[in-house]
């Protein structure tokens, strides 16, 4: 799953009821809830003054495969946690072959990783991370979007960039009892899939907190590299929509299209020795840290 996916279900939800009695039929929506993707309904929401052209609407709906995803997200109904995680990376067809994950001992470990695809890359990171720890479990780090999907919720920890400032003032608190508990964390610090910076398609500057809460938790870092790409369209597309000046992320809207061009692909996951949370020490600051795990996980990428 994607951004734009979650965006699209966080603005659409469709309450299936049944020919039942006023009460029972009210009580029987609330208690089944399913996902579903309109973007009709989103545009219409979004833009309730203006009217969309009918040949944008059917092209948005295509580009979005919306019809394919609201069979997968109705078959689904009922499937949460790290089944729902291992659902759609069975629903996307990838595969993925590991190197080093094996390799690691026990222990709680902050896995980071880089973001070429946007999606299902982490999806599939984060599930093979499970199966190496399936007692501990993992949990993902993410934006707040992702927290609109009841399905995810057992495995996400919502970071909320744009909403109330009460929720901003709880975060560092969320974020350390996420750290503090016994599952394994896996994050992806760009925060935004990988971009092409001067005729190279790289990761985009790393965020830092994750270098202060591994060092308050005492966790070890696993640097990770997923080796893959999305299509020339997509990055052009970026370059075009930052050199005329786009402030909105017009990209984004392609995510699901482009994971659906990775089905049936095999990606490889590299994991890198861990970094001891020791290393972090007051001889950088801990952009400084962040800036060079991200050097030492894109270089696990030229040894594959």
């Amino acid at each position: 799953m994607n951004p734009v996916i979650f965006l699209l279900l966080k603005n659409s939800v469709l309450l299936r009821g049944f020919k039942l009695k006023k009460e029972e039929k009210l009580k029987k929506e609330a208690q089944s809830k399913v996902l579903n993707i309109n973007v009709r309904e989103v545009l219409r929401s979004k833009l309730p003054h203006k009217k969309v052209p009918e040949f944008l609407i059917r092209y948005l709906e295509r580009i979005v495969h919306q019809d394919e995803l609201n069979v997968f997200l109705e078959e689904q109904e009922g499937i949460s946690g790290i089944e729902f995680v291992e659902a759609s990376v069975h629903f996307v067809d990838v595969k993925v072959v590991c190197e080093g994950l094996d390799e690691l001992p026990e222990g709680r470990y902050t896995f980071v990783g880089n973001h070429p695809l946007g999606g299902i890359d982490g999806m599939a990171t984060g599930f093979e991370v499970y199966k190496r720890f399936p007692k501990q479990g993992i949990k993902f780090i993410s934006n707040d979007l992702l927290s609109n999907i009841e399905n995810l919720r057992p495995v996400f920890i919502p970071v909320n960039k744009i909403g109330h400032q009460s929720q901003h003032r709880t975060l560092p608190q969320r974020l350390s009892e996420a750290y503090a508990a016994g599952e394994q964390m896996v994050i992806f610090p760009s925060g935004m899939c990988s971009r092409r910076v001067k005729g190279e398609i790289t990761e985009l500057q790393w965020q830092k907190s994750f270098i202060s809460k591994s060092i308050e938790s005492n966790r070890d870092v696993v640097p990770v590299f997923f080796k893959g790409r999305n299509s020339n369209f997509f990055y052009n597309l970026a370059s075009f929509r930052k050199f005329v000046g786009i402030k909105f992320n017009l990209e984004m809207l392609y995510l699901p299209n482009e994971m659906f061009k990775q089905r049936g692909k095999t990606f490889r996951i590299k994991f890198g020795k861990p970094i001891p949370c020791s290393t972090f020490d007051n001889s950088k600051t801990y952009q400084e840290w962040a800036d060079h795990v991200r050097k030492v996980t894109l270089a696990l990428g030229k040894t594959m």
